[in-house]
């Protein structure tokens, strides 16, 4: 999505309006899949603050990731805030961690939008909150079928403290 600040450059207090769609592809991250149903949606603006340009956005859209216990589609609603500092590359300007440079009138807003979108997803997505998952053993989703496997499995890590546990209550 592409932005001309051309009008709003060296007029303090100018702004302009955005609305459109943020066209960058699925996302991967921290091994997990965001696949966008469509383009997210950027309503907000930018406006000249006197030293900088300011950008003010929300996106919002629906996307498809795993669940996190079964791994069945999750579609999911995806709204997020965009507050970012812009000012345009000159020459001799000092790079500032805080603000993001831009060549030219225009600045494509893709890469910032997914930026945000990365810091703001939710660490794990359930398709339901009572989500079986899959069974440890034979790896079934346990919401779709039963296994017939021994529910009274116990990780081979743990099996001495399962062993002093019977024992105890044993005697």
């Amino acid at each position: 999505m592409k932005v001309d600040l051309s009008s709003v450059i060296k007029v303090t207090g100018a702004e302009v309006e955005l609305c459109g769609n943020a066209g960058f592809g699925d996302a991967e991250f921290l091994g997990e899949n965001y696949k966008f149903i469509e383009p997210l949606k950027v309503k907000g603006r930018v406006y000249n603050n006197g030293q900088s340009l300011t950008l003010e956005a929300t996106a919002s859209g629906r996307m498809i990731t795993e669940c996190a216990r079964c791994l069945d589609d999750v579609e999911a609603d995806v709204e997020f805030s965009i507050h970012e500092l812009l000012s345009q590359r000159e020459e001799g300007s000092v790079e500032d961690e805080d603000i993001i440079l831009f060549d030219g009138y225009e600045i494509e807003l893709d890469d910032i939008v997914a930026d945000h979108f990365l810091m703001n997803i939710s660490g794990r997505y359930l398709c339901s909150d009572d989500c079986k998952g899959l069974c440890p053993v034979c790896g079934k989703n346990l919401n779709h079928e039963e296994c017939d496997c021994d529910n009274e499995y116990i990780d081979p890590r743990w099996q001495a403290l399962a062993d002093i546990l019977k024992n105890q209550s044993e005697e």
